[in-house]
């Protein structure tokens, strides 16, 4: 992180250049919602020099804010505030939020970086990879639903997805999101409908390191706080209409060199055109698949999407350019081979499940795993994989069951990280229970739907 006089002087002209007059610190909590303090642009310097005292206890808080207990970073530590620190890397005006910029910023608390915090998690994981003479390029395929305000009705009423006319329900919504996004670092590419009612993706493109998770957590504010301003409510929850399709994140990305400049997952003298390197990440990822699926489909919600013919993966398989799969490859030269990771459900935290990836794939190359056959054609259908193929879990006893046992996932995460976890998890279960015992049916879209 830059905390340079030349990098912040360089910020302070921009802000001024764009009559900047407040400035609001971000961080994303464990649910990927963005918690933030606002404050006046003539005490960012002091900030940014100091820190920023902010709650500590927002890594275990659910999405409406109800504390976590048991996580060890509530009343275990006295609900003690940290130290913000702002990457000034991050730092962007915001074109729909007037005179207002926002930086990104991560706690310290007792001198050191806190450990628990998705953003630190994803860059020790990152900083493992450097170590090993890698460099990560990675994007995001987030999906969302968009609903009325008042009506909580989809805007769009079919599921005809990509259809010229559906796209089109509100320009200028979508031509905003379009117009705004590139300039608060999302690199929009295009947008589609998908295949849901009011269901929408907005691919951007990729880059290198920890910006790929920063891009992520950003596009998906900007398009809820876009969608306030229309109307609307953008929603990520992963499956909020249980008779339709649910929505995804699946997590593209490939090796470098340290530099970023060579790709490493292209071999043209490999019968599946694929590195030694990249079999082994893949090998890696499939190997911690039923542990990493709930880092990457965090929530009970998230869950239900792993089912037979749904486009969601249900079972631990890879293949090329088979979207039936858990992990997609496509294979395109040394510059455009890549990994698409399906794990990813919309809610998703885009640090942790870079995390995870990460964390997966280096212990795949470091014990040089051997990767199975590809499945060819249908992965849903049984005939079609190989021999003892996992089951992906789909209900949060068996997901927890599957991240507590994986020792190796956890140690890369950090303990401090999977116990605080693990307890919004038992708390997500509690939540369940507490429902069915009332008869509430409501209780999902209730928790997750605004927020998410």
């Amino acid at each position: 992180m830059d905390f340079s006089k030349e990098k912040l002087d360089k910020v302070l002209q921009k802000m001024t250049a764009d009559d900047v007059r407040f400035v609001r610190w971000e961080q994303s909590d464990t649910y990927g919602v963005a918690r933030s303090k606002t404050a006046r642009k003539c005490n960012f310097s002091d900030k940014v020099n100091n820190g920023f005292p902010f709650y500590l206890g927002f890594v275990a808080v659910d999405p409406q804010c109800n504390l976590v207990h048991n996580s060890g970073y509530h009343e275990e530590i006295g609900y003690a505030d940290g130290l913000m620190f702002a990457d000034l890397d991050t730092y962007v005006t915001i074109p729909w939020c007037k005179n207002t910029g926002r930086v990104l910023m991560e706690p310290m608390y007792e001198g050191k970086w806190f450990a628990p915090q998705p953003r630190y998690v994803a860059r020790k994981q990152l900083d493992r990879l450097q170590k090993m003479g890698y460099s990560l390029l990675s994007g995001y395929e987030q999906e969302f639903f968009v609903v009325d305000q008042n009506t909580l009705e989809p805007i769009t009423k079919d599921v005809n997805a990509r259809s010229t006319i559906r796209n089109y329900k509100d320009p200028e919504f979508l031509h905003q999101i379009m117009t705004d996004l590139p300039k608060v670092g999302v690199d929009v590419d295009y947008f589609e409908t998908e295949n849901a009612p009011g269901q929408f993706e907005v691919p951007y493109q990729p880059s290198f390191g920890i910006s790929s998770a920063d891009t992520g957590h950003t596009f998906r504010t900007s398009v809820k706080e876009i969608a306030l301003q229309h109307g609307y409510i953008a929603s990520f929850m992963s499956k909020p209409f249980p008779e339709y399709s649910g929505s995804s994140c699946h997590f593209n990305h490939s090796l470098w060199d340290i530099d970023g400049q060579k790709g490493l997952m292209y071999d043209a003298d490999s019968p599946n055109g694929l590195s030694d390197v990249a079999q082994h990440w893949i090998a890696g990822i499939l190997a911690h698949a039923p542990a990493i699926s709930l880092l990457m489909a965090p929530t009970i919600n998230c869950l239900k999407r792993f089912k037979p013919g749904t486009f969601a993966p249900c079972n631990v398989t890879w293949g090329i350019d088979n979207r039936s799969a858990a992990v997609r490859v496509k294979v395109n030269g040394e510059r455009r081979t890549y990994v698409e990771n399906r794990l990813g459900a919309a809610a998703g935290n885009p640090y942790i499940s870079l995390a995870a990836t990460v964390a997966a794939g280096i212990d795949g190359i470091q014990r040089e795993l051997k990767l199975p056959p590809p499945v060819k054609g249908d992965a849903y259908d049984e005939k079609n994989l190989p021999p003892k193929t996992q089951t992906l879990p789909n209900d949060m006893k068996t997901a927890l069951g599957y991240f507590t046992n994986d020792d190796v996932i956890r140690e890369a995460l950090g303990e401090e990280f999977c116990k605080c976890f693990g307890a919004i998890k038992l708390h997500e279960m509690e939540l369940e229970a507490e429902a069915k015992a009332k008869g509430d049916d409501d209780w999902e879209r209730n928790l997750f739907f605004e927020y998410l």
